[in-house]
């Protein structure tokens, strides 16, 4: 009979080693605005395409025609863009910046979720654009309306005890890194 050799309490070199998990943390205010900058980039394709296939199947000859038509369907075309991507955790912009939206829990985001963040992320546009319809703007200052709000808005999110958006709270949604 062979001696046995005693264990020894050497790691193996071989093992995989432990990942340690981290807490979900929030990326910093100015990589979730550059993820937000390149999305509208990407965006402007998808409105392109969305628009062109609209006044194609409506036969729309101005771009003035049929423009609450027009707006409706790409409320709903970015809609199912947004929720489908978040459903699965990424768009493409938020895959290149290296940013995730999870629940609050940190699980994947339902359909319904990735809907709710979808109707309040509204909130980047919508507080302005009511707000020039009493007040009667001229469509330049429209524009930096808009342009000081997304700055306010962004700015909120400091405010928030784990750095993350106001709506992304109410929809009870978080943008994660995910390096």
């Amino acid at each position: 009979m062979s001696p046995r050799k005693p264990a020894t309490s050497k790691p193996d070199a071989t093992a995989p080693t432990p990942r340690v998990s981290k807490p979900l943390q929030a990326p910093s205010l100015k990589r979730r605005m550059a993820c937000w900058l390149y999305e509208g980039m990407l965006l402007f394709g998808v409105v392109f395409i969305a628009g062109y296939l609209f006044s194609s199947l409506s036969q729309t000859r101005h771009a003035l025609d049929n423009r609450p038509g027009l707006q409706a369907f790409l409320f709903l075309v970015l809609g199912i863009y947004f929720t489908w991507f978040w459903h699965r955790g990424q768009t493409l912009a938020m895959k290149t910046w290296h940013v995730k939206v999870v629940s609050a829990q940190g699980l994947p985001l339902s359909q319904r979720r990735a809907l709710l963040r979808y109707v309040l992320s509204w909130m980047w546009f919508l507080p302005p654009l009511l707000l020039t319809i009493p007040l009667g703007l001229p469509p330049g200052s429209i524009g930096l309306l808009i342009f000081v709000w997304i700055f306010v808005w962004a700015w909120l999110s400091r405010f928030h005890p784990q750095r993350q958006f106001w709506h992304d709270a109410w929809a009870g949604t978080r943008l994660v890194s995910a390096l």
